[in-house]
């Protein structure tokens, strides 16, 4: 009997449970939504956070809030999400090769596996390989030749600060390239991007989204992209790898949420993310800002990330990258 009254009680929790996401979603949602950017604004994160909560509060009927909390590489705005309610109210939109890279450089206070659930992949950009107006370089051979007849001159700026994929991929690139510059933090590609124009800082790795603005206006010069071959949208620059062989960088951008958020509700947000990335206007949106969108599942958002943190460490460990770079 003890048995029969168990199996009883489990099934109709099981019922219950089914019928209280089935609701859940049903009602979902019922209040603001946030999505957190752990960088400043302008930047890639920020810009398609914004064009997809725009999308996504005309769908669903109510507002869709963007916050910007900056700092220490994406990892403040990332623990406030992972400390957040799981109730499907707030999410983070951020670059993911930077959590995937943060456990190998820093003290989390969270585990990127364990504090969240992959929600979306929105999309992947290359990086751009820019540098000022002033720097004497116009492609990358010159820039390696320059660099190495000034060792320590050239100011790399890096965004989203020391341990940011902008970051490992100027050190990857200048460790390969046998040279030698100064990188300076900053909290995010914007700031980055007007010193930069400003001719205060020298060469970066950054996001097509913050970017290839100022290469149009004639203010950075464009010398590369860090995708495996050359970019569709930018047919006539050649990709690093094409001279430092398998060199491959960029922008990652997923959505995420706390850990036990309602599958109910990540399914929901997983869709209409789809959904939105599908549209004419935002897909043509996405291509003139050089992001492609991503058709990843949230299983194989959650493989991405589980496949990338060890490799990311790796690369950390080889390339002796810390904190005092």
């Amino acid at each position: 009997m003890n048995k029969r009254h168990f199996l009883l009680t489990a099934a109709a929790a099981a019922t219950l449970a089914l019928g209280s996401t089935a609701a859940l979603a049903q009602a979902y949602p019922n209040k603001p939504i946030r999505i957190v950017v752990p960088f400043p604004a302008s930047g890639t994160s920020d810009v398609l956070a914004r064009l997809v909560g725009q999308k996504m509060s005309e769908k669903l009927g109510q507002p869709v809030v963007v916050e910007n909390k900056a700092g220490n590489a994406g990892n403040i705005g990332a623990d406030l999400v992972a400390k957040s309610p799981a109730d499907g109210y707030t999410f983070v939109l951020m670059d993911v090769g930077n959590l995937t890279i943060s456990p190998a450089l820093y003290k989390l206070p969270f585990d990127v596996q364990k504090d969240f659930v992959p929600v979306a992949m929105v999309g992947y950009s290359p990086h751009l390989l820019v540098v000022s107006t002033k720097v004497p370089a116009n492609n990358i051979a010159e820039l390696v030749k320059y660099a190495k007849a000034n060792p320590g001159k050239l100011n790399f700026a890096a965004a989203a600060g020391i341990g940011s994929a902008t970051h490992l991929a100027g050190v990857q690139f200048a460790r390969r390239n046998g040279i030698q510059w100064n990188y300076v933090p900053y909290k995010g590609g914007a700031q980055a991007m007007t010193d930069l124009v400003g001719g205060h800082m020298d060469v970066t790795f950054n996001g097509m989204v913050a970017t290839y603005p100022h290469v149009k206006a004639g203010k950075l010069k464009l010398l590369a992209v860090s995708s495996a071959k050359r970019w569709s949208e930018l047919p006539d620059t050649p990709a690093v790898a094409e001279t430092t062989p398998n060199f491959l960088t960029g922008s990652w951008q997923g959505l995420l949420a706390p850990a036990g958020t309602p599958k109910a509700v990540v399914d929901l947000v997983h869709a209409e993310v789809q959904r939105i990335t599908a549209l004419p206007d935002v897909k043509e949106k996405l291509q003139s800002l050089g992001l492609e969108p991503s058709a990843m599942s949230s299983a194989e958002f959650a493989a991405w990330i589980k496949s990338e943190l060890p490799e990311m460490a790796q690369v950390v460990r080889e390339e002796k990258i810390t904190l005092e770079n």
